[in-house]
């Protein structure tokens, strides 16, 4: 049986509009939530929620009961299974009485834990008179006070290499799961594995169910060479990035109030904009908006405001979230700022009412395209307007509402001069054009699809080889900066995963630092060689098709990887070789053991041939 302190637990956390929202669209009416009930065919809204008490109602067909009553009805589940549905929604342990249930052991319930331990550790960094003492000081000179910082869980990472790993060793942590999260890291240049986030103020990243899944680290100091102001967790079982929001659980009952979410560009934005008083703020996570996070602020609200930077890189963000948003049914509006501000330093200097003064102002996404269409002359030759519906009917090709596209298509026929009959043709057009692995203008998939690379993924079947379609001859050093120079947004997941020393190329390992620096970097930076110029020149004026970019981007640094643990493996066996004693032989047989998790089914590693010992493999390796 389960306790009853877990049942009134779950009573008490379970969000009642959260959960019905999910099936059943619903709309503020006062206190409540009303929409159309789905337990009868209901022509006119008469099924409410009602928050406060916990209940939901149809006053058409009678239907009543609470979030335990709601599972059971929509899913089929009998009580208990109700409860442990909600329990696991909202992160909460089941307490039983009596029986066994060990057999109901969340199998991802040693990440969470992993990432739980962190957050507290890191939080105990910040708050330690002395260690914590740059990060606040950062933090104080954002406007963010010890409140807010405690709300979103607030961390530090101080410098150094072993901090977290000697404290996880001392609570008897296992090294390959921290390694697994992402919360340790190797390089074939370490002999063991070292703290991934060092110097960083860390955000802790959690699920809508409250359970920290992954961690976002911000440089506070001055930004070394190559090293990237932002350092994000890798993918792991718990953590996708396209398929979560910073934030979005922490401020989920600010956006369903204010029937509108704001997007902006990173952590410390949502942050400073919650100090203000502006709660209904999420952020994406490093990656152009995804379908998936798109989806979930549907849940919430049908409106989204875009805060991103106003110059071009904003913009090509802001127009990529607005063409997702719409394809999820929501209505993007995009807010501009003036030059050189954004949404933490409105705030901070003129206060929240100044924010949202420019809120008040925000413009629908195709009509902010238009205007600076028009900014920039597109409409005054036969050639613009040609370009400039090129740039336009991605925007009302999204658009799922069909009430919305047919809005869309109305004005754009009217500013082009175009007939919509003509419009709608090249729509559906581009529809049918639209192929498996092919992206169109305006695609908002994230890089490399559903694949991901890291440390468990190796890139799949992309290890060692570019796919089909890919121009042969060219190096992996130079496929990863084609797209990283044609896709700037994909620099930090780069990042991830290699580092400048994996090129071996001097030239490209420069493109490479400078693009870590300034994902930006173009050819006017101060400082370039002439060497870099040329090659970069060379590389951005490139006309080689990238038509898989994401299987590009993955089998590239696929292969940044295994040339590098190859190396690293090829020095281990030759010190193995020369090992002068037993514990040395263990240690790097420990490394290489390292080596062949993160590559698993790959090498075939032999101790050596010293006289009077026969080779002794390590499992699981081929060669």
């Amino acid at each position: 049986m389960i306790a009853d302190r877990t049942v009134d637990e779950v009573r008490d956390r379970a969000d009642l509009v959260e959960i019905v929202g999910e099936e059943v669209e619903l709309r503020k009416s006062g206190r409540e939530w009303k929409g159309r009930c789905p337990f009868h065919d209901d022509r006119t809204p008469s099924f409410y929620v009602v928050p406060d008490k916990g209940f939901y109602k149809c006053f058409g067909c009678g239907e009543s009961g609470d979030a335990f009553a709601w599972v059971m009805r929509r899913h089929g589940m009998d009580f208990t299974d109700a409860i442990r549905h909600l329990a696991g929604r909202y992160g909460i342990e089941v307490v039983e009485i009596g029986g066994d249930a060990e057999g109901d052991a969340d199998p991802l319930r040693p990440y969470y834990e992993a990432n739980a331990f962190a957050r507290d550790w890191f939080r105990s960094r910040l708050q330690d008179e002395a260690v914590g003492a740059p990060a606040r000081s950062y933090l104080e000179g954002r406007g963010i006070g010890p409140d807010t910082a405690e709300r979103f869980g607030l961390g530090f990472a101080p410098e150094g290499w072993r901090g977290f790993r000697e404290h996880a060793e001392s609570h008897e942590w296992s090294e390959e799961l921290l390694l697994e999260v992402g919360l340790l890291t190797t390089s074939p240049k370490a002999n063991e594995p070292y703290d991934r986030f060092r110097g960083r103020l860390i955000f802790p990243i959690e699920s809508i169910r409250g359970k920290v899944v992954a961690f976002g680290g911000r440089v506070i100091g001055p930004e070394a060479k190559g090293v990237p102001k932002y350092l994000n967790s890798p993918e792991s079982p718990v953590y996708h990035k396209g398929q979560t929001l910073y934030a979005l659980g922490w401020n989920r009952n600010s956006i369903r109030r204010e029937e509108a979410a704001l997007v902006v560009e990173g952590y410390m934005d949502v942050v400073s904009l919650a100090a203000a008083g502006v709660e209904n703020a999420v952020a994406t996570l490093g990656t152009a908006m995804t379908g998936e996070q798109a989806a979930l602020l549907r849940r919430y609200a049908r409106r989204v405001l875009l805060l991103f930077d106003s110059d071009e890189a904003g913009m090509r963000a802001t127009f990529r979230a607005g063409d997702a948003l719409l394809a999820a049914g929501v209505h993007p509006s995009v807010v501009s700022f003036p030059p050189g501000e954004d949404p933490d330093s409105v705030v901070r200097v003129e206060g929240a009412a100044a924010l949202r003064r420019h809120l008040g102002e925000a413009v629908d996404v195709l009509d902010r395209k238009i205007q600076l269409l028009e900014e920039r002359g597109f409409f005054e030759s036969v050639d613009g307007v040609r370009r400039a519906l090129d740039k336009l009917l991605p925007t009302v090709r999204h658009a799922a509402d069909p009430a919305l596209r047919d809005l869309y298509v109305a004005k754009v026929a009217e500013r082009t001069g175009v007939r919509r009959e003509t419009i709608e043709a090249e729509i559906a057009q581009a529809g049918r054009d639209a192929s498996p692995g092919r992206r169109v203008p305006g695609d908002t998939r994230s890089p490399g699809g559903a694949g991901t690379v890291g440390p468990r993924s190796g890139a799949g079947s992309a290890r060692g080889r570019l796919p089909r379609g890919v121009p042969m001859g060219l190096g992996p050093e130079r496929q990863l900066l084609l797209v990283l120079l044609h896709a700037r947004d994909w620099v930090e997941r780069a990042a991830e995963h290699v580092g400048p020393g994996d090129f071996t190329d001097g030239v490209y390992r420069e493109i490479f630092e400078r693009l870590l620096a300034d994902p930006e970097l173009s050819l006017t930076t101060e400082g370039i060689s002439p060497d870099v110029r040329k090659r970069l020149e060379e590389l951005l004026g490139s006309g080689e098709e990238l038509e898989h970019t994401g299987r590009v981007f993955e089998a590239a640094v696929a292969m940044l990887r295994d040339r590098a643990m190859e190396g690293r493996k090829e020095e281990l066996e030759r010190s193995l070789r020369n090992a002068g004693s037993p514990e040395e032989e263990r240690r790097i047989l420990g490394e290489l053991g390292r080596l062949r998790r993160e590559r698993p089914g790959r090498w075939n590693v032999v101790r050596g041939d010293r006289p009077g010992e026969q080779h002794q493999e390590l499992d699981g390796m081929d060669q």
